[in-house]
């Protein structure tokens, strides 16, 4: 038995997909079934509830042979550290507890993350949990999800412009979330790794801001521009879009991170994933753009 989480979400959607295609027994956790695709309903097992909820977690953990683990980023968190590791931790004592093999989790990439680093080193301290219980497990360290551009669309069709906190100048490494989800099922269906590790996840493009404009010019065929936003600005626009202060802070820390090169060591020597950019644009944002 695959225990997935967040199964409705952009990354556990597609580990649901991949693994049910394998014709292997699947079991996820999900607040709303309703929200699932009726294949889904249909052929995995469902456990209502949250995975944040320790008794769900021992209901969903029994038997299983391995687990798929993310905690998505809740915006309006009062504690950054401890909505990432509260969860992480009733997950590693169910593990621990209840036999299972192997944990294939969503962490980041970055060097220097440990502290001072807010949504990175957030998701590094529940890696470091998942680590420390001597189970098997690989941490999927991705950085810039392209999909982050997808909450965009109506800037770049209204203003012909996308805004983000990143050093214009600096290589922005990333990422297609299918690419995060396929390494993840592979792993997950994986009996044969040992050991605890972590595994970047990224694209094979190296592109600045402003390259990734050009790239949005010519998928979109119209002009797109980027414009850096001062880090303390845009925290002040996520607190403007109810985002509470923690979480806020979480993303100005870690976009100073970001910009100081703490995805640089993992980037250039990472294995490239097979989603470019140009091609994440033209089959993901160019549609949603049109739409």
């Amino acid at each position: 038995m695959f225990v997935i989480t967040t199964p409705t979400g952009q990354i556990g959607r597609h580990v649901v997909d991949r693994v049910l295609a394998r014709e292997q027994p699947v079991r996820v956790i999900v607040r709303d079934p309703g929200r699932l695709s009726p294949e889904v309903r249909e052929r995995a097992e469902v456990v209502q509830g949250s995975h944040t909820d320790p008794g769900v977690l021992m209901k969903a953990f029994a038997g299983a042979e391995a687990v798929f683990w993310v905690i998505p980023p809740d915006h309006r968190t009062v504690n950054l550290e401890r909505h990432y590791v509260d969860a992480t931790r009733s997950a590693s004592e169910a593990i621990v507890s209840l036999g299972v093999d192997r944990i294939v989790m969503v962490s980041t990439m970055g060097h220097g993350i440990e502290k001072n680093a807010g949504h990175l080193s957030a998701a590094r301290a529940a890696e470091e949990l998942i680590a420390g219980t001597g189970v098997k497990s690989r941490a999927l360290r991705p950085p810039f999800f392209m999909e982050n551009l997808l909450r965009q669309v109506d800037a770049i069709r209204g203003q012909g412009t996308f805004f983000l906190p990143s050093d214009r100048n600096r290589t922005l490494a990333l990422v297609a979330t299918r690419d995060i989800a396929a390494r993840g099922a592979e792993l997950l269906l994986d009996g044969t790794w040992s050991g605890q590790g972590g595994v970047p996840v990224v694209s094979p493009d190296s592109l600045t801001p402003d390259d990734m404009a050009e790239v949005l010019s010519d998928v979109l065929e119209r002009p797109v521009q980027y414009q850096q936003v001062p880090i303390d600005a845009y925290k002040s626009m996520m607190l403007e879009h109810g985002a509470s202060e923690a979480s806020a802070q979480g993303v100005a820390d870690m976009a100073v991170a970001q910009n100081e090169g703490a995805y640089d060591e993992e980037h250039r020597t990472a294995q490239p994933s097979p989603t470019g950019f140009s091609q994440w644009c033209e089959e993901v944002l160019r549609p949603a753009f049109l739409a």
